[in-house]
């Protein structure tokens, strides 16, 4: 197939197949510089595997969000170089304190801390988002095996036996060995190489907010994430910068579909929302000086991830609800996998291609799963919330993190999976 077959730009295959005979191809194309792109960079360079990150944005923005990483992604960031970096500007929760948002009344603490870093062997933090993708890229920009182009959209891709070809908005083609599709939500190359649909509105939005922990009630100062339910909206906040910082999330329901990942939202709708809150919550919902937002989007997960040597990656491949905190973590998971094959399969791209996709889907349909069912029992009312509220109180809180074992356990494929357990309900 050729280019003129599948988009508007001029050069077709031909390009491709005497760019590979000039040697050309042998580097990896990433579409993409956010956290998943440079990840996977990082990931390949490993394995000394050269590549390109593609980003549209002419430069990285510092937004204003925190980030939840799991042991199975802090594994990760240890292989990839950055943990020591990223460690001193971290939060380390103890613990996720669960409580009623109408009442204040505590339902459960699960234990977070030493606790899962024993079990895991690898620690649970809390970060400022924008922490993460500077210490991903600058470890990027210091890597001789990885380049970066700034200002470089990518729009649309072919590919055939011997290499792919890339446009970009403005005109340029690009050649290398492969494509890595890591253009995040409203991924192009999915809608155009893979004719994947549009994301649908979940009828839901994300409202966020960093705030100085001096501005936060000091019964919300500890080292904990806070998780409060309703069932008109939930709010999630831990501590990032090294406890300097607070970062907070209140997830609504919302009529106003958009795109834009960093919507200006007025304080007026984020206190309409909490106006039958906990007072102390109320009062940590009124401390930001702004707000901005995200709508919730979900999409049927791909037919296929994988197209000769073109493949999607994090949420061109799977977008998550943010229910359970992995969306991002689910990316680095994609990144080191993806190496792992290309890397066991040097002289077939396309079939270490297929290979990633074939270890890397159930683990997101199930993650995507469990997301879900985490959202609906955030937002249970009634009878199905005290049922709900029952469990948390009557089983041992150890034993309802460890029913987690099967996510933050996750130790890649060539360094073994752990013993999948069956999840647990809401909490």
């Amino acid at each position: 197939m050729s280019f003129a077959q599948q988009s508007r730009i001029e050069p077709d295959l031909e390009a491709v197949l005497a760019a590979a005979r000039r040697g050309r191809s042998g580097e990896i194309l990433i579409a993409g510089g956010g956290i998943g792109g440079l990840a996977t960079a990082l990931a390949l360079a490993k394995k000394g595997m050269t590549s390109h990150v593609l980003e549209r944005r002419p430069a990285f923005a510092e937004d204003g969000a925190g980030i939840q990483i799991g042991p199975n992604g802090t594994r990760i960031l240890a292989e990839l170089g950055i943990a020591d970096t990223l460690s001193p500007l971290v939060g380390r929760p103890e613990a996720i304190r669960v409580r009623d948002a109408g009442s204040g009344r505590d339902l459960v603490r699960l234990p977070l801390g030493d606790w899962i870093e024993r079990r895991h062997g690898a620690p649970y933090w809390t970060a400022h988002r924008k922490d993460l993708h500077a210490a991903l890229a600058a470890r990027v920009r210091a890597d001789p095996l990885v380049r970066l182009s700034m200002s470089t959209d990518v729009i649309d891709a072919a590919s055939d036996d011997n290499g792919v070809a890339v446009a970009s908005s403005d005109g340029r083609t690009f050649y290398g060995r492969a494509l890595i599709a890591a253009d995040g939500l409203w991924s192009d190359v999915r809608r155009r190489v893979f004719g994947a649909g549009l994301p649908r509105f979940a009828l839901e939005s994300a409202a966020r907010s960093v705030v100085a922990i001096d501005k936060v009630p000091p019964a919300l100062h500890g080292a904990e994430t806070g998780l409060w339910l309703s069932p008109k909206a939930h709010v999630v906040h831990y501590p990032v910068s090294t406890g300097s910082e607070l970062a907070i999330v209140v997830i609504l329901r919302d009529s106003d579909r958009g795109e834009d990942w960093s919507v200006r939202v007025d304080a007026g709708w984020i206190a309409a929302a909490a106006s039958d809150f906990a007072p102390d919550l109320r009062r940590l919902l009124a401390a930001p000086e702004s707000w901005r937002k995200w709508s919730l989007h979900t999409l049927n997960m791909p037919r296929k991830w994988t197209q000769g040597r073109i493949a999607l990656l994090g949420d061109a491949a799977h977008p998550v609800l943010p229910f359970l905190a992995q969306g991002a973590v689910l990316a680095l998971e994609d990144a080191v996998v993806l190496a792992d094959t290309l890397a066991r399969e040097p002289q077939d791209t396309s079939g270490a291609l297929r290979n990633y996709e074939r270890l890397r889907r159930p683990r997101a349909a199930r993650v995507e799963r469990a997301s879900r069912w985490n959202g609906h029992g955030y937002h249970m009312s009634g009878v199905l919330a005290s049922a709900r509220d029952g469990v948390l109180a009557s089983v041992p809180p150890e034993r309802l993190m460890a029913r987690y074992d099967w996510l933050y356990g996750w130790k890649g494929t060539s360094r073994g999976q752990t013993r999948h357990v069956e999840d647990m309900p809401p909490a």
